[in-house]
């Protein structure tokens, strides 16, 4: 058998649960994320089956969202004691998500959640960001890795793996693409691609489709709003509490400042006085004690941020912390929160997790609100199949009789349901293939991992589009 060889646990042919294997010999790898599957994925069974952990030298991180590490505690527990390595920024908001998400799953006993957290701290190892690192150093064989910032999230990385044998046929450089980020982040720096790749493993998830510009998605965000105002009612926001959070906070800060310009005076056409008004007036809620913890995170780590985001900081605007913001913090307060908005007419935003409507926050919400017409409920990111929000969305622009299961009971859809597109935290086709382009070595092999079918058959033949127009070789997987 050849080496190095990948082995997939996850994530190949779905778009969740990425777990990847790169073997380095008959009995030493490496492990590329550690995710869980979601979804359709999920009741699918075929991700999440075990696997054996002898070997295993590290595992190496892309990012902190539950779909690339929700399987640590399994790894855990089948007996895995090596470092996880990951970005530094990945290694302030590691601990937050397994916390969340070990007191959701497995236990809320304060001492075992304190005696976990403290595992995995002492298996933390941060790495700066285009910096080489030595995995494996010893006779005929020699691993080192190297991450580079995404754009996908804070601190996401794509992983670059040098192997060294013995022999040139067991040399190679296999890059890991992780969730690479849309060009136009409202927060995070872009990416810059690799020199060169012998294998690429590419991500798919929006290989067969292109997003809008933030702009656009902006004013989208925008006129939801402005119906809400109309009607009285709540704008509903599903959203993860990394990264979809932080840019939906970033942009709704860029409206806020606009309006206040404008009711001083410097108000354009497009805006009436009375909406101006009612804008100044409307309540932010951000209900998700996690997204809290995590925009906490990204407050103090703006030296990440890109160009425009500081300047935002520089110029005295808090675009993470704006006074109409409100935070929830407990229990108590969310369920009072919940009836006073379903039992007024008071218009308000609510951003609560989770982001498909499987759990978390919004669920309660939902229930309290998803039949009743004042309200609207607004996707910003892509739902898995098999997921409530998947169901929900699906409604849209149906004139009713839609029902969705939440939590064991089927309550009616008869808010309004759109989606503002543009929020997605992933690449779209054009900026996967310039990942690609951008290289000063085109890899000859690519490997499509983390999408639908459709979305990787779309990803290969524009690939084999334009490598054949360059009259270049490549063997795409």
């Amino acid at each position: 058998m050849r080496y190095p060889r990948l082995s997939h646990h996850g994530g190949h042919h779905t778009v969740t649960g990425s777990c990847h294997q790169l073997h380095l010999d008959a009995v030493t790898s490496l492990l590329i994320d550690c995710g869980l599957a979601q979804g359709k994925d999920a009741a699918a069974g075929k991700p999440s089956r075990a696997f054996d952990v002898t070997g295993i030298e590290a595992v190496v991180l892309t990012h902190v969202h539950l779909d690339h590490v929700g399987r640590l505690p399994a790894l855990f527990a089948a007996g895995y004691r090596g470092p996880i390595l990951c970005s530094d920024a990945s290694a302030k908001l590691l601990p937050l998500v397994l916390e969340d998400a070990y007191k959701l799953g497995i236990s809320a006993d304060p001492v075992e959640v304190s005696g976990y957290l403290a595992f995995v701290q002492a298996r933390l190892q941060p790495l700066p960001f285009d910096h080489w690192h030595t995995v494996i150093e010893r006779p005929g064989l020699t691993c080192r890795v190297r991450l580079r910032r995404a754009g996908h999230v804070l601190g996401s990385a794509y992983v670059e793996c040098d192997v060294l044998g013995s022999s040139s046929e067991q040399s190679a450089r296999i890059v890991f693409s992780g969730d690479l980020g849309a060009s136009d982040s409202a927060v995070l720096r872009p990416v810059e691609p690799p020199e060169r790749a012998d294998l690429l493993v590419l991500e798919s998830t929006y290989g067969d489709r292109l997003h809008v510009a933030r702009g656009a998605r902006r004013e989208a965000l925008e006129a939801v709003i402005d119906r809400a105002l109309a009607d009285h009612g709540t704008v509903l926001i599903p959203a993860f509490s990394l990264g979809r959070t932080q840019e939906l906070l970033f942009d709704l800060e860029h409206i806020l400042h606009r309006k206040a310009l404008r009711q001083q005076g410097q108000a354009g056409p497009s805006d009436n006085p009375l909406s101006v008004l009612d804008w100044a007036q409307l309540p932010i809620i951000l209900d998700s004690p996690l997204a809290q913890r995590i925009t906490q995170v990204y407050r103090e780590l703006g030296a990440h941020w890109n160009l425009q985001a500081r300047q935002r900081l520089q110029a005295g605007r808090a675009p993470l912390g704006f006074e109409q913001l409100i935070s929830i913090d407990n229990h108590a307060q969310h369920r009072q929160v919940v009836n006073y908005l379903s039992s007024t007419g008071k218009p308000a935003i609510v951003i609560a997790g989770n982001g498909m409507c499987s759990g978390g926050r919004i669920v309660a919400y939902l229930k309290a609100m998803l039949g009743d017409r004042r309200h609207e409920v607004v996707f910003v990111g892509h739902q898995v199949q098999g997921t409530p929000g998947a169901a929900i969305r699906a409604s849209a622009g149906t004139t009713g009789g839609v029902s969705v299961e939440l939590e064991g009971q089927t309550y009616e859809v008869r808010a309004k349901v759109s989606t503002v597109p543009g929020y997605s935290a992933h690449a779209d086709q054009d900026g996967l293939v310039e990942f690609v382009t951008g290289m000063a070595r085109w890899p000859a092999r690519i490997r499509l991992v983390h999408g639908e079918r459709p979305a990787r058959q779309a990803l290969a033949a524009r690939l084999r589009e334009v490598y054949t127009k360059k009259a270049l070789a490549v063997e795409i997987e």
